[in-house]
């Protein structure tokens, strides 16, 4: 999943400290929406840090109050920004192969939070689907494991 990363430019490259932090605390969230955060999403979260240049993320605090959430992502208001993390969300509830209502729900809250509309997020999360998609097609036509 991390090909999809490299195909867009990032916006977060910019972003001030406050807003990559709430980023990182929406994406630890949709994490554990569905009460159980998988090795592999927390992998997902710490290599998207990484590629971002940030190092450091104890200073996340706050993750589990989602109302709290709701309120600091309104600081993003580049729209470039605020698509970029519904993305990130798409790719980050695919990871675990289980997307769950709860995930579901709080992209749709965080989309609403950023004024990013319904059409907007349906668009960027087929767009992830599809993508998966073709990556998983290029393994079987490739016959790689």
């Amino acid at each position: 999943m991390s090909d999809i990363t490299n195909i867009l430019p990032s916006y977060l490259n910019t972003a001030s400290a406050e807003e990559k932090s709430v980023f990182f605390q929406v994406l630890l969230h949709l994490a554990d929406a569905d009460g159980f955060i998988d090795k592999n999403e927390i992998t997902f979260i710490k290599k998207t840090a990484q590629s971002k240049g940030i190092t450091d993320l104890n200073v996340l605090e706050d993750f589990k109050d989602e109302d709290k959430i709701l309120q600091k992502v309104k600081i993003i208001k580049n729209r470039h920004l605020a698509m970029e993390l519904i993305r990130e969300m798409c790719m980050l509830s695919h990871v675990d192969n289980i997307l769950s209502d709860e995930e579901t729900l709080f992209i749709g809250k965080v989309g609403i939070a950023l004024n990013i509309e319904m059409e907007k997020i349906e668009q960027i999360s087929n767009w992830v689907i599809d993508h998966i998609f073709w990556l998983e097609q290029a393994k079987v036509i490739f016959e790689e494991k």
